[in-house]
């Protein structure tokens, strides 16, 4: 009686489990079956986030004191390795450029009204490389993660990256009364690497980064997909845009620089039209930028999507099946 006992309830405890074992087999082949690649091509704007520029109040680093005159468009191409639908690693390159403009401040008679007195402007291209990883949390919830035709996936990306900037301002030669673009850094205009000033080393201009962003995906098909996203950038340098400290003795120029140099320095260190007025409040010492706030700067737009070497390439020349839109 016990040995039929013990058969009765083996055969029970088979006949339940079995078929969630083959389901959750079946669930975790879904979400786990990526392999492969796809590559991409992005079309975005990038902007800047620093101590130029900005609009009424006091000056930050936030999206309150972005200019969007100073937008510029940017171009990445990128090769991504789905190893699970819920999981990819990206590698992107971008090019790109920023700018800020203290001529350009947006104000209401505050604080912003230093700024534009300042009068400082910059501009840099950004070359950047970056690997990251993306993650589809929506996934989880889907019954057919490999059914993408028509679905909406938001995502997010996080990653590391290098990126190489040159910021220049525009110089005014009073000889010739020409206007040039000339390069910041040879100039030190903060003092950066002055015996005077030893915690102001001079800054690279080949540095890391840390990309973070978010964005939102849509499949036409399992081949094509077109995402919209944002990404910003983490950097640990306050001279993208040459500017962080104080304003420093112009006659260190003359002491440190060679002569073709000096006085170009000079004009870029302190380019405000009260420079010469006694108290003005742009005398060494007196606040140049903010040192507390490294600057930064983001990408936004949209991302297209190709999948590389996929078995089902003919089945999608020859779809005639509607578009539609699952979550």
């Amino acid at each position: 009686m016990k040995q039929c006992l013990r058969t009765f309830l083996v055969k029970r405890v088979l006949a339940i489990s079995l078929p969630l074992l083959v389901l959750h087999h079946s669930s975790f082949s879904q979400l786990s079956a990526g392999n492969y690649f796809e590559g991409g091509i992005s079309v975005t704007t990038m902007g800047y986030l620093g101590d130029l520029g900005g609009n009424y109040g006091k000056g930050t680093t936030f999206i309150k004191d972005y200019n969007i005159p100073q937008t510029h468009p940017s171009i990445s191409l990128n090769l991504t390795a789905h190893p699970a639908e819920w999981f990819a690693i990206r590698l992107n390159v971008t090019t790109g450029r920023v700018s800020g403009y203290d001529s350009k401040t947006t104000g209401k008679g505050g604080e912003e009204e230093t700024r534009r007195e300042r009068n400082l402007d910059f501009r840099s291209n950004i070359n950047e490389a970056f690997i990251g990883a993306e993650i589809y949390p929506t996934v989880f919830f889907e019954n057919d993660p490999t059914d993408v035709q028509g679905r909406l996936r938001p995502y997010g990306l996080i990653g590391v990256g290098i990126y190489h900037f040159n910021p220049q301002g525009t110089y005014y030669d009073s000889a010739s009364g020409q206007t040039s673009w000339v390069d910041l850094r040879p100039l030190h205009t903060e003092g950066e690497g002055f015996p005077e000033y030893p915690d102001r080393k001079e800054y690279a201009l080949t540095q890391i980064n840390i990309p973070m962003g978010i964005g939102i995906k849509y499949y036409f098909n399992e081949n094509i997909d077109i995402s919209f996203e944002i990404i910003h950038r983490k950097i640990f340098t306050d001279y993208l845009d040459d500017v962080s400290t104080t304003f420093i003795d112009p006659s260190l120029f003359y002491k440190y620089l060679s002569p073709s140099l000096a006085p170009i320095a000079a004009e870029m260190s302190n380019k405000s039209p009260l420079r010469d007025v006694p108290n003005s409040g742009y005398n060494p010492g007196d606040k140049r930028g903010d040192p507390s706030q490294n600057d930064s700067y983001f990408t936004m737009g949209f991302k297209l999507g190709i999948r590389l070497g996929s078995s089902r390439d003919q089945e999608w020349r020859n779809s005639t099946r509607c578009p539609i839109l699952r979550f």
